[in-house]
């Protein structure tokens, strides 16, 4: 018997954002809470701001505007049909600021150790995308410019110089 897998989910793709990252891009870190007031229903926007709460050390405030974030994205997927379960590609870029805020969260319930709140999401983020931890990680950029990831900063080229 042959037909459709009628146990695979549909991917959800939610809608472009690009007012919010108009915003985001002409605001500086330090007015971001502006861009939350003025897209109050975009997970985007609480991601944001959690991760500049997280690299300034403000891990409650972090943990906040990523519940928020989280639960504005989970507004958002039931809009575009998702039904608590089934694959949020990354790869859709209009997914980004949900699975960012998921993300924020499950970093902060770590920091503050709520394990078991850290596991859930960890398990919604790699049900929703099994790339999804990792792209973020490697897409991360410190406050100094480098990539989270980096074994160290750039070096100078350097040239060495003999007869033929």
């Amino acid at each position: 018997m042959t037909g459709e897998n009628l146990i695979q989910q549909p991917e959800t793709l939610l809608p472009a954002e690009p007012e919010v990252i108009e915003a985001l891009r002409r605001t500086a870190s330090s007015d971001l809470a502006s861009v939350v007031a003025a897209h109050p229903t975009s997970s985007l926007a609480w991601a944001v701001l959690a991760d500049v709460a997280n690299i300034e050390g403000r891990t409650i405030e972090s943990y906040a505007f990523a519940r928020v974030g989280y639960h504005r994205g989970l507004d958002a997927l039931r809009k575009a049909g998702w039904h608590g379960h089934g694959p949020v590609p990354w790869t859709h870029e209009p997914n980004r600021g949900v699975l960012r805020a998921l993300y924020a969260l499950r970093r902060a319930a770590r920091e503050i150790g709520e394990n078991d709140e850290f596991e859930r999401l960890t398990t919604f983020l790699d049900d929703a995308d099994r790339t999804v931890i990792t792209r973020i990680e490697q897409e991360t950029i410190t406050p100094d410019g480098y990539r989270a990831n980096d074994p160290a900063p750039p070096t100078e080229a350097f040239f060495i110089r003999g007869e033929n």
